[in-house]
């Protein structure tokens, strides 16, 4: 009777350690008692006898070994999940963040606005129409804004190193294949698809990153990372051009393939998310649909990226066709429309975070961009072609530097910065697919003249401008001392 009572008060004593880590600890996940099937329970022993009492005492104490183990996971958990606190804007673990964006900046949209290099190349060589040929440039920007929302809803959720690894593999599967295309389908579904799926999946999430480290600095932090926009958009057509005549199409492209592989591993290493993952919530954050402001942003900014990326794709190809160019110099043109943006970039995100507010900085860029635009009709001489490109270039840097920042300001809560700037990508991917081809169906119909896709692209641009301006009367009316 006594060793009975023994073995009574120990389990009682279980029962009552086991109430206490269930209220101080996270819920239990570990199967109770209760929760056996009465034959699991029953079931007989080896020899035939039925020992009830022997499983659910065993259960017992797996429930408090399991508490104990709840509270302790419960307090390291936390700990590492914790809110970091507000960004450091600034310092060295920042600025390393700013300096590995830039090379992933520079490895895709780089890479996506050396286009015009190939889009001149390909009409040369492939036999194909320049509407045609443009379809490559347009699905490849198409895919990298589209997989904007995925990839910036992965990074939010935590998963930025795998994303960042198959990004790289996509990326670099897509250029040595392009080295291998002889076709235009070839090309299409290298350069075009492959190449695209891999700096969709790099390019926002990287973003996103850079935004959580900065504050008040997060307008020349963006801005200077994305020179590497311009910087790849002026050193690959350059490799292009100087490699192409001397060792041919396919190790041009490898040579290419090989300087990404470099930086995009750099960057890989290098990059750390700050903040604890935000594992709840859908792919796509509704409520910004009721955000009205938002909305005309987004589709403003559709219109301006519609005419700005033909822009972009068909100047080298103007420069030769209407106006003499050899394809040396046509190259020579895509250029310069990169170089010049890289101070473009720095100084209206000073700008931005100094005095006036990334929408604020933006507005005067796109009605800059959009009379250069009808400018453009007037160039008729290989001399005011490259003077146009300068002052073009400009707008088209600052317009890109500063969408990231302007998405980053208007989204008020910091662990969706990924989901929203995502979103925002996603609906430049069909202006920016439609933009270029609708432009080379203008330029056939005007009889190659060019004066129809002109025009078509300075009112693309004037209703975005128009549609943006109505976002910032909306959202903060028409007091122009508002910092926004």
């Amino acid at each position: 009777m006594a060793q009975i009572d023994e073995k009574k008060t120990m389990r009682e004593s279980v029962y009552s350690e086991t109430e206490k880590g269930s209220a101080s600890s996270s819920p239990d996940l570990t199967p109770t008692p209760s929760s056996w099937s009465e034959k699991s329970i029953r079931e007989p022993h080896e020899e035939g006898i039925y020992e009830p009492e022997t499983r659910p005492q065993s259960t017992d104490i797996e429930r408090v070994a399991s508490n104990v183990l709840n509270r302790i996971a419960s307090r390291v958990t936390t700990h590492s999940l914790a809110e970091p606190g507000p960004p450091p804007d600034g310092g060295f673990k920042a600025w390393l963040q700013c300096a590995m964006a830039w090379l992933v900046v520079f490895c895709t949209w780089g890479y996506v606005n050396s286009f015009g290099t190939f889009q001149a190349y390909y009409s040369t060589n492939l036999g194909e129409t320049a509407s045609t040929i443009s379809w490559i440039g347009s699905i490849q920007v198409w895919v990298l804004f589209f997989l904007g929302t995925f990839a910036g809803r992965a990074m939010d959720a935590g998963y930025f190193v795998p994303t960042f690894a198959v990004g790289t593999v996509f990326q670099l599967i897509g250029i040595f294949m392009t080295s291998l295309s002889t076709k235009y389908w070839q090309l299409f579904l290298a350069q075009g698809v492959c190449t695209g799926i891999g700096s969709g999946i790099l390019f926002t999430p990287a973003m996103a990153l850079l935004s959580t480290y900065f504050s008040s600095h997060k307008g020349i932090a963006v801005a200077l990372a994305t020179t590497g926009n311009s910087a790849g958009g002026a050193i690959f057509p350059l490799i292009a051009r100087q490699l192409l005549p001397q060792i041919g199409f396919g190790w041009t492209i490898r040579v290419l393939g090989l300087l990404n592989l470099v930086c995009l591993c750099t960057a890989g290493i290098a990059m750390k998310p700050r903040l604890p993952p935000r594992k709840s919530g859908p792919l796509v954050d509704t409520s910004a649909f009721k955000e009205i402001e938002y909305m005309l942003f987004s589709i403003g900014m559709c219109f301006h990226m519609a005419s700005l990326y033909f822009v972009n794709y068909y100047i080298s190809s103007y420069g030769r066709d209407i106006l003499g160019f050899s394809y040396s110099n046509s190259v020579t043109l895509l250029i310069i429309l990169n170089v010049v943006g890289i101070p473009a970039r720095v100084l209206v995100g000073h700008l931005a975070d100094r005095y006036l507010g990334a929408l604020n900085t933006l507005i005067p860029v796109l009605f800059y961009v959009n009379v250069l635009g009808f400018c453009w009709m007037g160039v008729n001489s290989q001399t005011s072609l490259y003077v146009f490109v300068s002052f073009y270039g400009l707008g088209l840097a600052s317009f890109q530097s500063l969408i990231p920042t302007t998405v980053a300001r208007m989204t008020k809560d910091i662990s969706k910065v990924g989901t929203r700037m995502g979103m925002v990508f996603t609906f430049l991917s069909f202006a920016s697919l439609v933009g270029p081809p609708i432009g080379g169906a203008l330029v056939s119909a005007g009889g190659h003249t060019y004066i129809y896709a002109q025009a078509w692209a300075g009112a693309s641009a004037a209703v975005g401008t128009a549609l943006v301006v109505a976002s910032r009367v909306y959202a903060f009316g028409w007091k122009l001392k508002v910092k926004c």
